[in-house]
């Protein structure tokens, strides 16, 4: 008999052997999803730099796009979520869908985003426990030595745990980011409530009009939901991947909108008439409880968005590492980023380079001079570049990727066209506006990205096998069948 050769439905091993499978929960996905925006920490934090360029009005409505924009992207993400079982996450559907040269610099990216994110985390940790000593009057100022000291020992912590096993990993990132969420929202009302009655609150919710700094106010607020789509990448170990992971990247921006979307208009409010020091911080709401004497309440605050950060670093690198994991089992990284641990099966070599580089990086920025609030910006900036460039690739992948499966319908399309329309506005305006201000950081980005084509060029010329395996996902397997006579 000739032809091509037949090729089981149901694969015997899967490409991502050694991760385990069909064990978490759906609480632990969504936890995961939840942590890696860190929506507490987040809140206290980018409101008040969109408020400070568009206004209290300009900066409630560059939230509401900013969540329009990131549900477009969630709805494009959902149909590959409930096919793919990817370890690999937007990287691998990007493969299945534009191809693997499209999909090796996609995946940069997404590493660029997690790991500058986790470097964030793990200054914001350093940053907001040593504020602790300042706002007690124990030191005049936060020393670098003592956040970067912090900063190292949360790095260590987030890498023991990881290595342990993804389930530990996510209680630990869901138990810190409930409470965080308790502390900041109990600040809230305080803050509330300490505003004078009667006081008139229009001339804080005030924007002028001007459409670029609202659009880089949009993408400002984009970056405070990226993540949300990190559940992707423990679609193997989900019990219920192609129901608890598309559900978790729909929700979760959903409500977390609803905290930023309280956040704003009460910042806005409350920064109206706080001293100059409150809307210069980069805490602008430690600030205030500082400023109203409330040590005690700022301390606790400090610890909540500690904590907060804390669980985004983990939930950060451990999609990292899945990432890593992938493109190790497929040759376009070092074979051994693609083994595991043999009792606790996780991907410690990954883990283990990982956390080496997110925890240095930052702490060499703090040596070399730069203060935790320019750290913040820096690399909030590059991660906000590496998230929106692998959402777009993704975003334009879905109705291709349909399409070879024979599912695509013209609402997908419609959808994706739009989305990605939305996405590539948000970006120009964003070059535009660093290039008119003389900005390095986009450069950085780009480099990055150049880089990356150029190594998956040399891929195509020297090792094509090894770039025609991108985009191994968690095949079906005979478990997963209903026992009945046709699968026997």
């Amino acid at each position: 008999m000739t032809g091509a050769p037949y090729r089981s439905l149901v694969a015997e091993t899967s490409p991502v052997e050694g991760l385990p499978r069909r064990q978490l929960r759906g609480l632990p996905v969504l936890a995961q999803a939840v942590a890696a925006i860190a929506p507490t920490g987040t809140a206290c934090v980018t409101p008040a730099l969109v408020i400070a360029s568009v206004g209290g009005a300009g900066a409630i409505w560059a939230f509401i796009c900013a969540t329009v924009v990131i549900a477009l992207v969630s709805e494009c993400l959902r149909p590959m979520a409930r096919r793919m079982a990817a370890v690999g996450g937007l990287y691998s559907y990007t493969a299945r869908g534009l191809g693997p040269g499209i999909a090796v610099p996609t995946g940069w990216s997404a590493i660029l985003g997690y790991a500058t994110v986790g470097m964030v985390g793990l200054i914001a940790v350093g940053a907001y426990l040593v504020h602790i000593a300042v706002a007690l009057g124990i030191s005049a100022e936060s020393p670098i030595a003592a956040v970067a000291g912090i900063a190292a020992a949360a790095g260590l912590l987030a890498s023991l745990i990881m290595i342990r096993g993804i389930r530990i990993s996510a209680i630990v990132a869901l138990f810190t980011e409930c409470v965080s969420i308790v502390i900041v929202v109990a600040m809230l009302i305080v803050l509330i409530t300490r505003h004078p009655a009667g006081a008139p609150i229009a001339p804080a919710l005030t924007w002028d009009g001007n459409l670029q700094s609202w659009s880089l106010g949009v993408f400002v607020a984009i970056s405070a939901f990226v993540g949300f789509e990190s559940p992707t990448t423990l679609s193997r170990e989900a019990q219920r991947p192609f129901i608890s992971v598309p559900r978790a990247i729909r929700w979760t921006p959903l409500a977390t909108a609803v905290i930023y979307l309280v956040a704003v208009p009460v910042q806005a409010v409350a920064l109206a008439d706080a001293p100059g020091v409150a809307r210069e911080s980069s805490t602008p709401i430690v600030q205030l409880l500082l400023a109203d004497g409330s040590t005690a309440l700022a301390c606790i605050l400090d610890v909540g968005i500690a904590a907060s950060f804390f669980a985004c670093t983990l939930a950060s690198v451990n999609a990292l590492v899945r990432v890593l994991f992938c493109m190790g089992r497929e040759g376009v990284a070092p074979k051994w980023f693609g083994r595991t641990h043999d009792r606790f099966r996780t991907p410690a070599w990954a883990i283990a380079v990982s956390m080496a580089v997110v925890t240095a990086v930052p702490i060499t920025v703090l040596i070399l001079g730069a203060t935790p609030e320019d750290g913040l910006r820096i690399f909030l900036t590059l991660s906000a570049c590496g998230y929106l460039g692998s959402y777009l690739a993704a975003c334009m992948s879905s109705p291709i990727l349909l399409r070879r499966i024979g599912e695509s319908t013209p609402a997908v399309w419609y959808l994706a066209t739009i989305t990605t329309g939305a996405l590539l506005y948000l970006a120009v305006n964003a070059v535009v506006f660093a290039v008119h201000e003389g900005s390095v950081l986009l450069t950085i980005y780009g480099a990055f990205i150049i880089t990356s084509i150029l190594f998956t060029l040399a891929l195509k010329c020297f090792a094509p096998a090894r770039l025609a395996a991108v985009g191994i996902y968690d095949e079906t397997q005979r478990a997963d069948l209903l026992n009945a006579g046709t699968f026997r």
